[in-house]
């Protein structure tokens, strides 16, 4: 998500006459220096610290962007633990993040304006080159609209607006003609074969070159849409008609905006998160202010900044007035039902909504903007990043993190609002923690567990073109730029688009044609674009007064959030069973259940299952308690079954020229050294044994000993392995999946069991690392001969010690072999594609078995179909709150069997299962409260 840098396309003869007595002062990019001293005792940083900041965020940059034009270009993205491209269909499928994908380039695009603020005109003059020279656009792909519009639609408007500009100024781009221009007018007449609905909003996919119903398009068969995704299209759309003179583009996005307000939930004035594209029903009445919707409120306001459109200012406010109403708790933003906002949706929180707190600067309300923010710092503090998702009382619950740009997008903004020098050491912070602990040799690599520091093998082009934006802007003065910023306003992808468009080419008539707008109070308008003069009235602590309250909101307090229902319900009655207290055999109890229309079924394997249908329910109130039932023992169920998951573990390769920087997730063992008990964990170098599958007596036990043994999955149980290669010397083990392509990024955790006897024998620790992690391992000892890991519970700081000295050494020496020594690694490494395949042909009779994931016969099941109903990765339950390290897996699939070994046939999700069956009733229920409204 991004901000917008200025506020000018309202104000002057640019903007409509207004119809009531607008307050609208410039914000703009205020230089910190003009808008307030710094507080007494916050520290105002020095120039000289600032501008040591801007050119580590240039060093930073170059390190990235060098790494994909070496390693990646043309792919669409770089994989910088592997230091290749992703091409898509030649990785495997990682779902729809691959929709973002279509062979045109992708991390270049997006990068392009990027270089001009970040004052690299040459680089940026051949990166124009290079994309008019190799890009093409007729690919026969499926792309996401939402992704190919912000992204490459987006990043060529964005490109083209800074080329004109430099252009103008006489030095650079003086052979440019406007061809990233007709590449974008290209592109979006690819993109309007999805606009082929009765409704207006467009198909969420299209093929390049085929469109969306052409028989080889390959889709055109969905029917659902996110809000975000039919809404966030505004701004480049009517960009690209107002550049060219065509119209059709503009009007295409302004008929899909005034569908979506036409199906706002009128009593609540809220929007859904997936709506249907054909009939314009709500799918997921659920709504909030992040994934699915974040962008549609941005863009509202956005298109009244860029167009001077006030209809879409009149919209946007009646929108805040909703959720500051509802969804707002402060320091928190909850989703709520559209037609019940006074009742939770959900007891966590997702990352995508930290943009909102810069969208709150451009409106105008710095409160609340102040103290969601300073929460999230606190989370970051806890995590060194902020988790995709986390619970109201801040523990993870969904822990990847792909290096997300939207905190630092509402930093910079809060710092241009307050001029308080606190946000530079906030950014400080960011570029200190994605030094420390996402740089790799390659590049930058994604968290995949926050918890444990471990990486994903992906970098995203957001990170190079929004990351990299804000951060530098955040510590540059006015005189470091080439340009002034405030004539520019930022897309949600942070690509510029000048504020001169609102009177270029304005072939759209601006009457509203919507309705019903909710009268508010004044005020609520007075906030939009205000002068900091008027926010903070001879009151410099204003800002820190704010942010003190919130200071341990996460590490000491860890705090349970009220909902609002329990809120409502005060002193008076209280919801007539909790989870907690429900027993299966009390016919009090289940009489109850029957009451709020749950149902108690008798599995064959001993277990119980809650089903809940709302219409059998006595009344809509008896319906909501048993909603509310439902969702505690959901709650209650995942916290049990994660207290007997073993969590993730980390192994760190600390040799030169890792140094810690590369971290691969790792399944635990549950016998062996226990790593969460032994905080320094086990580090050593590396050595292939032989057999390679470790299944028989140790053959180069000279090679062995004293060190970390690597050796294949199958053909007998782990605990053997271990206890053969313990017998050898060695001080750890890892065990390598023998699947071919298997990855930590697409599976879930691996667990290694035991053989049901006795393992106290073990003393060494065993972790299990996927084929795709495994490789890269065997890949440095191929390049580097002596590789040292480290098998942790949790990734340790980086070994600067040894990389300073390292720095010191000549590539000569620092690259050193042994002749004998590398003859003997390639003969062992070879013993890898020379063992014979087999043994492991059949999932079920795999000796090398998963640890269940829960052993309770007396389990209990439920589903429940009359709440929010979250995607497919919404399984993961939070982690148990307030302990001392987060360490809970994200995602387990696994099941119990008899003799501790896992059949992959009959794996199942426990909570994905409950959760996918709650879609019938949910529709039963929310129709019983259309009736009632």
């Amino acid at each position: 998500m991004s901000g917008a840098a200025g506020c000018q396309g309202g104000g002057g003869d640019r903007g409509p006459r207004w119809r009531r007595p607008w307050k609208l002062l410039a914000l703009g990019l205020l230089s910190a220096s003009s808008v307030l001293a710094a507080a007494p005792g916050a520290g105002a940083m020095s120039k000289e610290e600032k501008r040591r900041l801007g050119n580590q965020v240039l060093e930073m940059f170059n390190h990235a962007y060098s790494n994909y034009m070496e390693h990646a270009y043309p792919a669409d993205e770089l994989m910088p633990l592997t230091c290749r491209g992703r091409v898509r269909g030649q990785e495997p499928s990682r779902g729809d993040v691959d929709d973002a994908l279509g062979k045109f380039s992708l991390t270049l695009i997006d990068t392009l304006d990027t270089l001009v603020v970040l004052n690299k005109t040459k680089e940026f003059e051949e990166a124009v080159k290079k994309v008019i020279k190799d890009v093409n656009l007729d690919n026969d792909i499926v792309v996401s609209v939402f992704e190919t519009n912000i992204r490459v639609l987006g990043g060529l408007l964005g490109g083209h607006s800074v080329a004109i500009m430099l252009k103008e100024k006489g030095e650079y781009m003086q052979w440019y003609n406007g061809e990233l221009l007709h590449m974008a007018k290209e592109l979006g007449y690819k993109l309007l074969p999805a606009f082929n609905t009765t409704s207006g909003l467009p198909y969420p996919r299209v093929n390049l070159k085929f469109g969306v119903r052409h028989p080889e398009a390959r889709t055109g068969t969905e029917t659902d849409t996110c809000t975000a995704c039919a809404g966030t299209l505004i701004l480049e759309f009517a960009a690209l008609s107002r550049f060219t003179g065509t119209s059709i583009f503009e009007e295409y996005a302004r008929k899909a905006l005034d569908f979506i307000w036409e199906k706002r939930q009128r009593s609540s004035n809220l929007v859904g998160v997936t709506i249907n594209i054909h009939t314009g029903d709500w799918v997921r009445k659920d709504s909030g202010v992040g994934a699915g919707i974040d962008s549609y409120y941005e863009y509202l306001l956005k298109a009244y900044v860029l167009l001077g459109d006030d209809s879409f200012l009149e919209r946007f406010n009646t929108h805040y007035d909703a959720i500051m109403r509802y969804i707002s708790q402060p320091p928190l933003l909850l989703d709520v039902h559209i037609h019940k906002p006074m009742l939770n949706a959900r007891t966590w929180m997702d990352s995508l909504l930290a943009f909102f707190p810069g969208l709150q600067v451009l409106k105008g309300d710095i409160r609340p903007a102040i103290e969601t923010h300073e929460m999230l710092y606190q989370v970051i503090k806890k995590h060194n990043f902020l988790p995709e998702a986390f619970t109201t009382d801040f523990r993870v619950h969904w822990a990847q993190h792909p290096l997300r740009p939207e905190f630092a997008e509402s930093t910079y903004f809060l710092y241009k609002a307050t001029g308080d020098p606190y946000y530079l050491e906030v950014g400080k912070t960011l570029i200190e923690n994605l030094n420390k602990y996402a740089r790799v040799p390659c590049g930058f690599a994604a968290m995949k567990d926050v918890r444990t520091g471990s990486h994903e093998d992906r970098m995203d082009s957001f990170f190079l073109a929004e990351m990299f934006k804000y951060l530098y802007l955040l510590f540059a003065d006015k005189e470091d730029m080439i340009f002034d910023i405030e004539d520019y306003i930022f897309t949600t992808e942070a690509h510029l688009l000048p504020l001169w468009l609102s009177t270029t080419n304005q072939t759209i008539s601006k009457k509203n044609t919507t309705t019903e707008y909710t009268e508010l109070d004044d005020s609520n308008f007075d906030w939009t674009c205000p002068n900091t003069q008027i926010l903070f009235p001879n009151d410099p602590m204003f800002a820190q007064s704010i942010r003190e309250p919130l200071k341990n909101v996460v590490d000491k307090s860890c705090p349970r959030g009220i909902s609002r229902v329990e809120e409502s319900l005060g002193s008076g009655p209280k919801p007539p069973l909790r989870a907690r207290d429900f027993m299966a055999s009390n016919p009090e109890h289940l009489e109850i259940l029957k009451k709020m229309g749950v149902s108690l079924i008798h599995l064959k394997d001993g277990r119980v299952q809650l089903v809940q249908h709302a219409v059998q329910a006595a009344s809509s109130l008896d319906a909501e308690d048993g909603l509310r039932f439902m969702q505690e023992m959901i709650e209650l169920s995942s916290q049990q079954q994660k207290e007997q998951q073993l969590p993730p573990r980390a192994v760190q390769i600390v040799s030169h020229p890792f140094f810690g920087r590369v971290v691969l997730t790792a399944g635990p063992a549950q016998f062996g050294m226990d790593l969460s008990k032994h905080k320094a964990g086990t580090r050593g170098f590396v050595a292939t044994i032989k057999p390679y599958n470790g299944c028989s007596e140790i053959t180069n036990p000279e090679a062995v000993k004293e060190k970390i043994a690597l050796m294949q999955r199958g053909q007998c149980m782990f605990a053997e392995k271990a206890r053969n290669i313990q017998k050898a010397g060695a001080i750890g083990g890892i065990v390598i999946d023998d699947n071919e392509g298997s990855s930590s990024d697409t599976a879930p955790l691996f667990q290694m069991a035991g053989d049901g006897k006795n393992t106290d024998d073990i003393t060494i620790p065993m972790l299990f690392l996927f084929n795709k992690e495994g490789n890269i391992i065997l890949d440095a000892i191929r390049e580097y001969e002596a590789v040292e890991v480290l098998l942790s519970d949790k990734a340790k700081d980086r070994d600067l010690e040894m990389e300073n000295m390292d720095q010191k050494l000549s590539e000569n020496d620092s690259h050193k072999q042994n002749s004998e020594e590398a003859t003997s690694a390639s003969q062992d490494v070879g013993a890898v594609s020379a063992e014979p395949e087999g043994g492991e042909n059949s999932d079920v009779t795999d000796p090398d078995s998963l640890a269940p994931a829960h052993a309770d016969s007396d389990s209990v099941s439920i589903s429940n179909q009359d709440s929010y109903v979250p995607g497919t990765d919404e399984a993961s339950a939070p982690e148990p709150a307030c302990t001392q390290g987060d360490h809970q897996p994200q995602e387990q699939k696994l099941e119990t069997e008899s003799n501790s070994k896992v059949n992959w046939d009959n794996k199942v999700q426990p909570m994905e299962s409950i959760l996918a069956d709650w879609n019938e009733d949910i529709e039963a229920f929310e129709m019983m409260e259309k009736d009632e409204l």
